[in-house]
C-alpha cells in the first residue's frame, strides 16, 4: 500500500523525522488558507501516487505538478489549475492521474540534495539503509552510471541500527559537526518509522541541507507490507482508493488478486506460482497476458464469475485463459463460476479452458453440458497455443 506526500509528513512528524511543515487542500480557498498561515515562500504540490510530478503536464494545459509561490493567493490560483484536473507524467501513462488533493509547505531553499532510503533487502532478508549524495534525481540511472556513489548498510533484524552504522553513513555522505547530529537524529527516526509501522520501503528523494545549517526530508515514498496492514488500522485507512486501478479495488472486495497488464490475453489462475507460468508461456507462445489474476486455493462459484467480470471490464481483452489446477480446488466449482460468469455477461470473445486435478471430470461434463463457447486444452502449453491462435 502507498501513500500520499502529504501523509507521509504526518508519519515523519510523528517519529520526529525533521520535514518542512506543510498542510493539505482539497480547494483553492483552503490552499489560500494554509498558505497564509505557513509565510510568503511557499510550495504547492499535486497529490497523486507518482514520481516525476514536477515536470508533468495537466491535460488542461498546466505545466508542472509543483509550484514555488510567493503569496497566499498565488497558492489559490495554482491550486485551482491543479485541483479536479489529470496530471500525466512518465510514471503515470498517457492516462495521468487525478489530482484531488495539494499539499501548501514551506519552500525550502536547497543547498545540496541527497538520497536516502530503508528498504527491506530480500537477499540478505534484513533491512537495508541505502544512501547517496545524488539526491534529486533516478537513483537507478546513479545505480547504472556511478554505482560508487551509492552507499548500502546492512541492519542486523534483532539488534537494530547501531550508532556506528550512522556515524559510518553519515561520513559517506559528507556530513559533520551539527549536521551528522541531524542526520544521526533524522535517520534514527526513519529506521524506527519503518519497522514499527511495518514497511517494506521509506524512500526520501531528495533529503536535503539548507543554507542555514538544516537537515531536512523533503519528499517521500512509502511502502506498506499489505500482510501486515491488520496491526496498523490507522495506517490502514490513509488507503486512498482513487490511486489504484479500479479492477484491482473491485477485486479486493471478493478475495481475488489482480494485477492489470499491458496485454490482450486475460488469464484466470488458481496459485501464484502457477498464475506468473501461465503469463510467461502464454509469452512463449507469441502472446501478452492481460493482467495476472489468482483466484486462490478455494475459490467459490461467487469469486470465479466475478473475476470474470473484471477480466471483461478491459476493453483490450481479446481472448481468456482459465488454468486451473485443483489441489484443494474442486475443478467442478470452477466449471459452475465459468458456466455462470458467461450467462452473465454474454461472453463474445474466445475463451479456452484448461482443467487438471480434483474433481477434473465433474468440471469438464459441466462444462461439456453447458452452451459456453469454449475451446478444451489438455495441457498449459496447448491452451496458451489455442488462446493465441484463437486471437490471431
Amino acid at each position: 500500500m502507498n501513500i500520499h506526500e502529504y501523509q507521509a509528513k504526518e508519519l515523519f512528524e510523528k517519529f520526529g523525522v525533521a520535514t518542512p511543515q506543510g498542510k493539505v487542500a482539497d480547494t483553492p480557498e483552503e490552499a489560500r488558507d494554509a498558505a497564509a498561515e505557513l509565510g510568503d515562500a511557499i510550495v504547492v504540490k499535486a497529490q497523486v501516487h507518482a514520481g516525476g510530478r514536477g515536470k508533468g503536464t495537466f491535460k488542461n494545459g498546466f505545466q508542472g505538478g509543483v509550484h514555488v509561490v510567493d503569496n497566499a493567493n498565488q497558492a489559490a490560483d495554482i491550486a485551482s489549475k491543479m485541483l479536479g484536473e489529470t496530471l500525466v507524467t512518465h510514471q503515470t501513462g498517457d492516462e495521468g492521474k487525478l489530482v484531488g488533493k495539494v499539499m501548501v509547505a514551506d519552500a525550502v531553499e536547497i543547498e545540496k540534495e541527497y538520497y536516502l532510503a530503508v528498504l527491506l533487502d530480500r537477499e540478505s532478508r534484513a533491512p537495508v539503509i541505502v544512501a547517496s549524495t545524488e539526491g534529486g534525481v533516478n537513483i537507478e540511472d546513479v545505480a547504472a552510471e556511478t554505482p560508487e556513489k551509492i552507499s548500502r548498510e546492512v541492519i542486523h533484524p534483532l539488534l537494530g541500527l547501531q550508532p556506528y552504522e550512522i556515524r559510518k553513513l553519515s561520513a559517506k555522505l559528507g556530513f559533520s559537526g551539527d549536521t551528522a547530529k541531524q542526520f544521526g537524529k533524522l535517520l534514527k527516526g526513519l529506521y524506527q518509522l519503518f519497522i514499527t509501522c511495518d514497511c517494506s520501503m521509506v524512500e526520501v528523494n531528495p533529503l536535503v541541507t539548507t543554507p542555514d545549517g538544516r537537515v531536512l526530508a523533503l519528499d517521500a515514498k512509502f511502502d506498506f507490507d499489505d500482510n501486515a496492514l491488520f496491526r496498523h488500522p490507522e495506517i490502514a485507512e490513509l488507503h486512498d482508493p482513487s490511486e489504484e486501478d479500479p479492477r484491482e479495488v473491485e477485486a479486493a472486495k471478493y478475495d481475488l488478486n489482480y494485477i492489470g497488464l499491458d496485454g490482450n490475453i486475460a488469464c484466470l489462475v488458481n496459485g501464484a506460482g502457477l498464475a506468473m507460468a501461465t503469463m510467461d508461456i502464454i509469452k512463449q507462445s507469441g502472446g501478452e497476458p492481460a493482467n495476472f489474476l489468482d483466484v486462490g486455493g478455494g475459490a467459490t462459484q461467487e469469486q470465479v464469475t466475478n473475476a470474470f467480470k473484471i477480466i471483461l471490464s478491459d476493453s483490450n481483452v481479446k481472448g481468456i485463459l482459465v488454468n486451473i489446477f485443483g489441489g484443494i480446488m474442486d475443478c467442478d466449482v470452477i466449471a459452475k463460476g465459468i458456466v455462470a460468469a458467461c450467462d452473465e455477461v454474454d461472453l463474445d470473445i474466445p475463451l479456452v479452458v484448461r482443467l487438471e486435478g480434483n474433481n477434473v471430470e465433474a468440471g469438464k461434463k459441466t462444462l461439456a453440458d453447458s452452451d459456453v463457447n469454449l475451446v478444451a486444452a489438455d495441457s498449459l502449453a496447448d491452451a496458451a497455443e489455442k488462446v493465441v491462435a484463437a486471437i490471431s
